[in-house]
């Protein structure tokens, strides 16, 4: 049984790895605020602003491990300071975003990175961090990685778009797949790994790259689509005001071709320190029941609404 104090745990992400971590018998502390939710069941919510210079007083002991999940340089700095000391193995969840080379298919831990000038952009912010942690922590230090994050829960409503689109007559307008693929982690996988390894050094936490034809094909089987899938060239969705991966007016999940490695990045490493995911249609299906769940015409924070798609069909 292990001691886990985990800087968050109330968030999508650290809630399962909170979650998985009592599920494997481990003693789990939260230090958050608590207004994104509630702890899992049987885990220790110890509430506090990171920002206050006391935050760090009621944990300010030694950890098993500690799981970092922020971006903030200043609270990720504030952590370093109050509990590096404390903790024997130490995770930062990154993001593969800080590669600086999103054109070359296969690229591993070893990319460089984007240099961190403006700290308000995420992956310069999360260069930052990762850089002062491992300053700090050497080789007690997990730089976890993870590409596009999904599974049942997902508040970014990217993922989820298009089995929930799916499941509603068509047609549907879908960017062209040709030479284009889809690469997730299920939230679930990451957060098993992420509670039970041991592995140190930066580890690019992404499942195996998918053409995104064979993810459309998953995606209308899942969810009984007996529509028409209408593709539609780069250009053309652009003249529409259709916008690339995730927000208002988006086709998720749809990147430039110009940034061909982005969803094509060498997982390797990932998969020698025990890393395991499971089976693409599992994880639809899953995804599918939560956003029927949830309401699959509800006001979504990524996609097209229906009209929007109907109106950029009836101009094509």
């Amino acid at each position: 049984m292990a001691d886990v104090l985990i800087l968050g745990g109330t968030g999508w992400l650290g809630r399962h790895i909170a979650a998985q971590s009592l599920a494997d018998g481990d003693d789990v502390t939260c230090l958050a605020r608590g207004t994104s939710g509630a702890v899992p069941h049987g885990a220790r919510l110890v509430r506090a602003d990171r920002r206050d210079p006391d935050a760090y007083d009621p944990v300010r002991r030694p950890w098993d491990r500690v799981v970092e999940v922020a971006s903030d340089p200043g609270l990720v700095a504030g952590a370093l300071d109050a509990l590096a000391d404390h903790a024997g193995h130490w995770t930062l969840v990154s993001t593969v975003s800080v590669s600086a080379d999103d054109d070359r298919p296969g690229a591993d831990e070893s990319a460089p990175l984007v240099e961190p000038t403006d700290l308000s952009q995420y992956a310069d912010a999360k260069v930052a961090a990762e850089r002062a942690t491992a300053e700090r922590l050497g080789d007690r230090l997990l730089i976890a990685r993870p590409g596009l994050i999904v599974g049942p829960g997902d508040p970014s409503d990217r993922f989820g778009y298009w089995p929930a689109r799916l499941s509603q007559p068509g047609p549907v307008l879908i960017p062209t797949p040709t030479d284009r693929f889809v690469q997730t982690v299920d939230v679930r996988d990451l957060a098993a790994w992420i509670a039970r390894t041991d592995a140190t050094g930066p580890v690019n936490v992404v499942g195996d790259a998918v053409p995104m034809d064979a993810f459309f094909r998953e995606a209308v089987a899942v969810a009984g689509f007996a529509g028409e899938l209408l593709p539609l060239e780069d250009e053309a969705l652009l003249e529409h005001d259709v916008r690339y991966w995730a927000g208002p007016r988006s086709l998720p999940l749809w990147l430039p071709r110009s940034a061909s490695g982005f969803a094509r990045r060498s997982n390797s490493a990932f998969r020698q320190s025990g890393g395991t995911t499971r089976p693409l249609r599992t994880t639809l299906r899953d995804v599918l029941t939560d956003e029927q769940a949830r309401g699959v015409t509800r006001p979504r924070r990524s996609g097209l609404t229906l009209a929007e798609e109907a109106a950029v069909l009836a101009a094509r």
